[in-house]
């Protein structure tokens, strides 16, 4: 089985790669939509985050918005926050890995925005890097998150910045394309000729 991690910042085009991967008959594991679904049902994940963070509970409830606020501006918070998600996001991701294995799928693809600083990388035969220019990713974040330009630079900035991927994955590319059609119809040559090229050697 084949394991290819997925990274880089927000709005650089993840998505869309991964998209092109599950086409080449790939299963995905989304770390982020899987952050969000733990949230709804890992009390233990919720009451570790609440019990390190004072001020995010609105309702009752753990206020998403809040969290945010605080460790987009602050690296120290951030670094604490990315410490409690990696140990259940990790602990979860094996469980899935496993049962893929059980099923005889033969691709797995691991979006993580933070999957080389988490560990995670270590379980992947391959690491692919998706940056793109800056200007690009704050227009996507802007629709897609509805931010303002402010938040989503902000965003960016807490982030690692493009020479950390350059410096730590296998491959790297590049997103200047217009449209995410045209960036994972490239991501399918791309892909191909790497689980090709994996393949033969």
């Amino acid at each position: 089985m084949l394991i290819i991690g997925i990274t880089g910042g927000s709005g650089a085009g993840k998505t869309s790669a991964v998209m092109a991967l599950e086409t080449l008959g790939a299963k995905a594991i989304d770390c982020d939509i899987l952050y969000h679904e733990m949230l709804q049902t890992d009390k233990n994940l919720t009451d570790e985050i609440t019990g390190n963070f004072e001020k995010i509970l609105t309702n009752g409830k753990m206020d998403r918005k809040k969290l945010g606020a605080i460790v987009f501006n602050n690296s120290d918070a951030l670094l604490k926050l990315n410490k409690i998600t990696h140990k259940f996001i990790t602990m979860e991701l094996e469980r899935r890995i496993s049962s893929f294995k059980s099923e005889g799928v033969d691709i797995i693809a691991i979006d993580a925005i933070a999957l080389i600083e988490s560990g995670l990388s270590d379980t992947c035969n391959v690491v692919v890097g998706i940056i793109a220019p800056v200007d690009r990713r704050v227009s996507r974040i802007i629709k897609r998150d509805g931010l303002t330009r402010e938040q989503a630079l902000t965003r960016i900035n807490a982030q690692k910045p493009e020479s950390f991927f350059r410096g730590n994955c296998d491959f790297i590319v590049e997103n200047a394309f217009d449209t995410p059609t045209a960036f994972e119809d490239y991501c399918k040559n791309y892909f191909k000729h790497i689980i090709d090229s994996i393949a033969c050697s």
